[in-house]
């Protein structure tokens, strides 16, 4: 019994790391425009947005949404980068967007020197806010890389600050308004939560006990 308790807690422990080691980056979201706390708080605790190698020269951007707080992703920009072009949108029950967004910068962006790049943007379709990202749903965006450029070339780019940032104007919060988030690089991203750590601190202790048990 407890050989199969460790083995799962060495299994959720390779799921918290497997997105990384999958060539799957997960960013979380800073606020730039902090026109209310608690609508900040809430962006910033629950959208965030996992980018994907898609192989042949594509990159995959899937923004989620995970609730339980209003609101509703309706823009999505991005500045720069190792990007071509947007391939393809797609997006799970509820949430419809298309090219390109209006308004066509993100809202917000200049106090942060953000500019979107031509064609690199796209927005929900009316109703904005019941076409957006919603919780509990998400969208796909399927972008093509320059000639030679590889998902390492994409992740180090966004990791950079500067080289590729992604911006979403959020809108559709309980107490009204709406407000404007940049990726935060890994360096910046939110610490796990104290539960995730004490998830991973217990999953180590299990892996040297396995390897204790059966290294020899």
């Amino acid at each position: 019994m407890k050989s199969k308790y460790l083995l799962g807690i060495a299994f959720l422990v390779a799921v918290t790391f497997s997105c990384k080691d999958g060539h799957a980056v997960p960013y979380y979201f800073s606020c730039i425009t902090n026109n209310t706390i608690a609508a900040a708080e809430i962006g910033e605790a629950q959208l965030w947005v996992d980018v994907t190698d898609a192989g042949e020269s594509g990159v995959l951007f899937t923004f989620h949404n995970d609730g339980p707080e209003a609101s509703s992703i309706t823009d999505v920009y991005f500045d720069d980068g190792h990007l071509l072009g947007i391939s393809s949108i797609t997006g799970s029950d509820g949430v419809s967007f298309s090219r390109p967004a209006s308004p066509p910068n993100l809202p917000g962006g200049n106090a942060v020197d953000f500019s979107a790049t031509a064609g690199f943007l796209a927005d929900s379709d009316p109703p904005v806010q019941k076409n957006g990202v919603n919780p509990g749903e998400w969208l796909n965006i399927y972008f093509n890389l320059i000639n030679g450029a590889t998902f390492e070339n994409v992740i180090a780019d966004i990791d950079s600050g500067e080289l590729l940032r992604i911006g979403i104007h959020v809108q559709g919060f309980a107490g009204g308004g709406s407000e404007s988030f940049v990726n935060a690089t890994n360096a910046t991203a939110p610490v796990p939560e104290p539960a995730t750590m004490i998830l991973i601190g217990s999953g180590l202790i299990g892996l040297a006990a396995l390897r204790k048990k059966f290294g020899k």
